[in-house]
């Protein structure tokens, strides 16, 4: 009798073990079949002993989902794995759209994970402690005019804002025209946190101010933090009160 396939969509969380669910490490015990792109499948290694394993390079995400579903309605477990968590820039949406496309029904659950944006929270102190948006600045997915249409109303709204993909080789102006947009709304000692590979190896933690923050190494795997008016810094730490009675 055919067993029933499934597909499971993790996420890993930023990296080291120690911060990962155990729901996703559960999962991927469970597994026949993990895939994944090949950064995040090394983040994973311990969990790969007697699992098939297929890794692809980045824009690939379709493919992935493709044969994930695949291989589920032959009869497997899968799993599909994203940093952070799945669902915020990962592969949940993509997975459950290609399923609705195929009209297949195999069953899809989801396993929430921590975000990167959560963990440099959580190392550059408390700044996230009030509204806040989250804005890629890649634009392979998304007009450029529109990205910069969302920062600055984020700027004008006086959100906190978290900037994922600020900086790559071939794409070095976005974060230079995001710091321009923004010091039309906040001062430029307003307090900034770099984070690059969070809670992993490689780590690296830099506070500074919205006026100097381009001095400092920023790329693809960083996170920038900006606060927003009220956000303060207090040995190397930041703030965003919420306005609680102290």
């Amino acid at each position: 009798m055919k067993k029933n396939g499934k597909v499971f969509v993790i996420g890993i969380g930023p990296g080291d073990e120690a911060y990962r669910a155990p729901a996703a490490t559960r999962a991927l015990m469970k597994s026949d079949t993990i895939i994944g792109y090949k950064t995040y499948i090394e983040l994973i290694e311990e969990t790969l002993e007697g699992k098939e394993v297929i890794d692809s390079g980045m824009r690939k995400e379709v493919e992935r989902c493709q044969l994930a579903l695949t291989l589920a309605e032959e009869g497997k477990v899968v799993s599909l794995v994203s940093s952070g968590d799945p669902g915020i820039y990962g592969m949940a949406g993509a997975l459950l759209q290609v399923k609705q496309q195929r009209q297949s029904d195999i069953e899809v659950e989801v396993i929430p994970g921590i975000t990167a944006v959560s963990a440099a929270a959580a190392l550059l102190g408390a700044p996230l402690m009030h509204d806040f948006a989250v804005i890629s600045l890649s634009d392979l997915l998304t007009d450029w005019e529109l990205i910069q249409k969302r920062v600055a109303l984020a700027g004008e709204g006086d959100f906190v804002i978290a900037l994922y993909n600020p900086k790559s080789k071939g794409r070095t102006i976005q974060i230079e025209e995001t710091q321009k947009i923004l010091l039309k709304y906040r001062s430029k000692e307003t307090p900034v946190g770099i984070v690059k590979n969070g809670t992993r190896q490689g780590e690296v933690v830099i506070v500074t101010t919205l006026g100097e923050m381009l001095l400092h190494p920023i790329d693809m795997l960083t996170v920038v933090i900006i606060g927003n008016s009220h956000t303060t810094m207090m040995n190397d730490v930041m703030i965003t009160p919420r306005g609680y009675g102290i």
